[in-house]
Order: C-alpha cells, then sequence, then structure tokens
C-alpha cells in the first residue's frame, strides 16, 4: 500500500522536476479600451490536479489515483460608465459537479454584479461573495495552498456566493476598510420545502479589516504577495440571519450566528526571500439544532510558507506547512484534522503555479487517510 502511493510520489516527483526545467513564460490579462472611461476585460483560470489517496479505491484496500479537473472559470468586466463596472464569471467544477461536460447545467454563473461608486463609497447589487473571512474572498485562486480549507464553512448558494447587496469602504488606501451586505440567506429554492426561514429574512454580513504594515486595497483578497507587499492584517467578520438553521418546523428553527477572525503576516527579509503567517478561527451557531448544510461548531486554520530567494527554472520554490481543525457540537464533539505539508512553485504569482503537497485527513471516527497531491492552477 504504502510503495503505491511512494511510487506515484517519485513518479509525480520527477515530472516536477522535467517542469522545473523549462525555459520560462509570463501570463497577461486582455482590455479592450472603448474610449476614455470605457473598457472591456476578459480573462480566464483553469485548476487540475492528480491525487494519490491511501486505501482509496472502491475495494477499501487499494490506493486510488484520481486525475482531476477540477474547475475552469471564465472571467469578464466592463466599465459602463465612469462610476458603473459589471462583472460577470461562469465556472465549470469538473469532480465536484455531478453535472456531465457536454450538459448546459455544468456551466454555471458565479459572479453577476454591479458595481458603483458614489460619495467616496462602492454599492454592489447582483450575486458575488458577502463581506466574510479572507479565504472566501479569496477563492480558489488566491489561496497560499492548492485546496480550499475545510475549516471555513460560512454558507452560501453558490461557490461562496449569495444574491444581495453590499455598501463597502476603504480609508488612506486600504489600510483600513470594511463592508456590509444584505443577502438572501437560506430561501425556498435552496432549501425546499425543509427551509427554515419562513419569513424571507436578511442574512446580514459583515467585515471590518486593519492593515498595519502595507494597505490592502479592493474588495477582494489574496493569501501572498510574494514580497511585493509587507503586509500585518487581521480582520474581523460577523453574519446572522434570523431562523437561518434547523428546518421549517418552528421548535427546531434557530437563528444563524456567525464570527470568525482571519490574520496575514507576510515580510520580505534581507536575503530577498519571504516569509508567510496566515491563521483563522470560526465560531458557528445555529443553537443546537439539527441542520443538513450548516454545522454547530469551531475550527480553526494555521499555514506558514517560505518563498525562496532564487530562481529554479520557471520559478521559486515556496515550502509550506497547514494544519486545520474542526470540531463539530453535535455527537459528542467528533472532529475532524487535516494536518498537510509540501511546496508550491511560482511561475508567475498566482497566475502560473504547480503546488506538490501530503495530507493526512482524520474525519470523524473514520479511519485516518494519506494522500498525495499535485495541482496546477493557471489564469490570464
Amino acid at each position: 500500500m504504502f510503495l503505491r502511493i511512494k511510487k506515484n510520489f517519485y513518479g509525480a516527483s520527477a515530472l516536477l522536476i522535467i517542469i522545473l526545467g523549462l525555459p520560462t513564460f509570463a501570463v497577461a490579462g486582455a482590455k479592450i479600451k472603448i474610449d476614455d472611461t470605457r473598457w472591456f476585460s476578459v480573462g480566464l483560470g483553469l485548476q487540475s490536479s492528480i491525487a494519490v489517496t491511501e486505501d482509496g479505491a472502491d475495494d477499501g484496500t487499494s490506493s486510488s489515483t484520481n486525475f482531476g479537473f477540477d474547475n475552469i472559470r471564465l472571467y469578464t468586466a466592463a466599465k459602463v460608465h465612469e462610476n458603473i463596472t459589471v462583472e460577470f464569471n461562469t465556472e465549470h467544477q469538473g469532480n465536484n459537479s455531478t453535472a456531465s461536460l457536454d450538459s448546459d447545467q455544468s456551466i454555471r454563473v458565479l459572479d453577476a454584479v454591479a458595481k458603483f461608486s458614489a460619495g467616496g463609497f462602492d454599492f454592489w447589487t447582483g450575486r458575488f461573495l458577502p463581506p466574510s473571512d479572507r479565504s472566501n474572498l479569496n477563492g480558489p485562486f488566491y489561496l497560499n495552498a492548492y485546496q480550499f480549507p475545510i475549516a471555513q464553512a460560512y454558507p452560501a448558494l453558490e461557490n461562496g456566493r449569495d444574491n444581495g447587496v453590499a455598501i463597502m469602504k476603504e480609508y488612506n488606501g486600504g489600510q483600513f476598510k470594511w463592508s456590509y451586505g444584505l443577502f438572501e440567506g437560506r430561501t425556498v429554492s435552496t432549501n425546499s420545502d425543509t427551509n427554515p426561514d419562513q419569513e424571507d429574512n436578511f442574512l446580514h454580513a459583515a467585515r471590518a479589516t486593519i492593515n498595519f504594515w502595507d494597505p490592502e486595497p479592493g474588495y477582494y483578497t489574496t493569501s501572498s504577495y510574494y514580497g511585493a507587499k509587507d503586509v500585518l492584517a487581521l480582520a474581523f467578520v460577523y453574519q446572522h440571519e434570523d431562523d437561518g438553521a434547523g428546518s421549517n418546523t418552528a421548535a427546531l428553527r434557530a437563528d444563524f450566528d456567525a464570527w470568525s477572525i482571519d490574520g496575514l503576516m507576510e515580510k520580505k527579509i534581507q536575503n530577498g526571500a519571504v516569509i508567510n503567517l496566515e491563521g483563522a478561527f470560526y465560531n458557528y451557531d445555529i443553537d443546537g439544532k439539527l441542520d443538513s448544510t450548516i454545522t454547530q461548531g469551531q475550527s480553526y486554520l494555521l499555514l506558514a510558507s517560505y518563498l525562496m530567494p532564487n530562481s529554479i527554472g520557471w520559478g521559486k520554490l515556496q515550502p509550506y506547512v497547514r494544519q486545520q481543525h474542526f470540531v463539530r457540537d453535535a455527537g459528542g464533539n467528533i472532529g475532524r484534522w487535516r494536518t498537510e505539508g509540501g511546496f508550491n512553485y511560482i511561475i508567475d504569482g498566482q497566475n502560473a503555479k504547480i503546488n506538490a503537497t501530503y495530507y493526512i485527513d482524520k474525519n470523524g471516527a473514520a479511519d485516518e487517510k494519506g494522500t498525495f497531491l499535485m495541482g496546477f492552477q493557471f489564469q490570464l
């Protein structure tokens, strides 16, 4: 069993070594200028992976090898007025979707949002990421690892998104910023007849961020600047929906309350290397009620990485370790642990990178399983 994992590990590592020796290239976006105030841009993102899991085959004793088409995204944006921008993004998920690639259902709306600027404030309306933690605002393409963290469990309509409106403002170029929004939350369309929110209440979501070193402008985030900034950021998030959890029976429904704190420290040191430390703590509360999509409990993640100063072939190596733990309050505090270590090979920031990692996952009473994964990420 272990030999099979070793064999796949060495084969994948050999492939990576070959890749590192190839010449360099750069990735850039596409933007069409219409006039002095209007423009249109288009881009795309692709993630694909190879994973070998101990005892992951159907017989329960053999290692499984999975070639994953994880997702592909098409990004579009248009400046239609001096103070108005429209953004429309789509996604197809491979392994995470039951729809066939040939099915119309496999292509889904990711973001559809109009953005207005007035009086020093920004206003967004449509479908987009509500104010939430850094990992969610990173999305899968701007993490400092390949896989989205298991510690993050804010409810959502689709890929962290929801339909709603938000207001936001930043000060001193992003030294301090806040955002607040009202969203659909739980509805009949997302929870059918078991929808606990029979009164159609809003989901309230808020985030406040302070940067003690370099500012971070903009609503979306990233978890690594690869030395372009020195960042020391701390953020607080709160979400609430009346009757946002449980079921449609009055005695079995509860308010949804959740909060989290996330922090990022990234510093370029004298030898040109970059040290990165990231952490987050989450608390989800549904008053002890049972819910098919929301789990009451606490979780955390810790990540540390070191971007080496010298290039190797196309880019630079970034070894990292990440620890996650989710403790569920129901069922005798049964938790889930995931410990991982590996490295990112940074070719062009978040636009082109390769990840190789080994992680051990322990979920409740189930046996722990080890997985070696190689992930490939490219964006335009």
